[in-house]
């Protein structure tokens, strides 16, 4: 897989990763075996960035990660993520803490839970509203300079967010949702802000949470705590007239001569050589369907019929009930 770089002086990983979050909670949970398959089966097929957080299976995701590199950790770029805040008690509850004493601590808990030396890439999962973003990446920065972090990265902040962060830390990477369905970043001012200061984008959801794979024509075969009975896109009022442009989508893929979630994933990365997609996947065979995406080039023609189709905005309903 060609790989990308992450940001000016970041690693260089391949151009499609995996996100694993979906392997702990969230939507239908594998178990430890098919996990840890689909994460070496990854990386046979450069799909190196390897990402997680202290908050998904709140610590669990870390841990398995951790077991599923443990003897393989050269060959990844481990990627996790601090500063929301879960309660046991609580699943539902979600807390931001961005002070530099947290973000310490929740760096050397990651260190062990992932039973790693140095994280490669290390997130402020969200902007904390009370504390300067420049007090955060300035504390991302120093655990660079102690040793336990190669590379930082800010998760879902706007653009002036960045601007300021960039200001005070360097920062390789911006994690935000990007797809066809979800193209905020395209005119919000985010994605032009990234490449002006030289910072990657990875693209998070970008099979919109696996609407545009053209196989989940329903909410009612999803487990009781499925994430996507709760996403305002799959409500069945908007779900009809998202499927209908699922279904056009699926058309051109035919003609593209790919499948429906390989179309979305190589049109992202046609949007741009620093743009790194992010699927999330849990068995192999889904991993080894998004892998090949990336040899997949589509003609200008073809990305106009896309970019035709869906435009930005084209998605009934928003992207999440609430949005942190």
């Amino acid at each position: 897989m060609t790989p990308r770089r992450l940001g000016a002086h970041g690693p260089n990983v391949g151009a499609i990763g995996l996100g694993c979050m979906g392997m702990s909670e969230f939507y239908d949970r594998v178990g430890e075996a098919d996990a840890i398959a689909t994460i070496h089966r990854a990386l046979e097929l450069g799909m190196t960035l390897i990402d997680t957080s202290d908050m998904y299976g709140r610590g669990a995701n870390e841990q398995l990660v951790g077991r599923a590199l443990r003897d393989r950790r050269d060959r990844a770029t481990i990627a996790t993520k601090g500063g929301l805040i879960r309660r046991a008690e609580d699943p539902s509850y979600r807390g931001v803490n961005g002070t530099p004493a947290y973000l310490r601590a929740a760096c050397d808990a990651s260190l062990v839970r992932l039973g790693v030396e140095c994280i490669d890439l290390y997130y402020l999962h969200r902007a904390d509203p009370e504390v300067p973003i420049e007090e955060s990446a300035g504390a991302l920065a120093e655990l660079v300079q102690a040793g336990k972090v190669r590379h930082i990265g800010l998760s879902e902040v706007d653009a002036p967010t960045l601007r300021r962060a960039a200001a005070v830390a360097p920062i390789a990477v911006l994690q935000s949702e990007y797809s066809l369905f979800t193209r905020d970043v395209e005119t919000n001012g985010v994605l032009p802000a990234t490449r002006e200061l030289g910072i990657a984008l990875v693209a998070y959801a970008p099979l919109g949470r696996g609407m545009l794979t053209g196989t989940v024509r329903s909410t009612t075969a999803l487990a009781p705590a499925d994430l996507r009975r709760r996403v305002p896109r799959f409500d069945p009022e908007n779900l009809e007239r998202n499927l209908a442009l699922v279904d056009g989508l699926s058309a051109i893929a035919r003609d593209a001569g790919c499948t429906p979630a390989q179309l979305a994933l190589a049109w992202l990365l046609a949007q741009g050589d620093d743009v790194v997609a992010l699927p999330g996947s849990e068995r192999v065979a889904h991993v080894e369907e998004n892998g090949a995406a990336s040899s997949i080039a589509l003609d200008a023609a073809l990305l106009a019929r896309v970019d035709t189709l869906v435009p930005p905005g084209a998605a009934a309903g928003a992207r999440l009930r609430t949005q942190r």
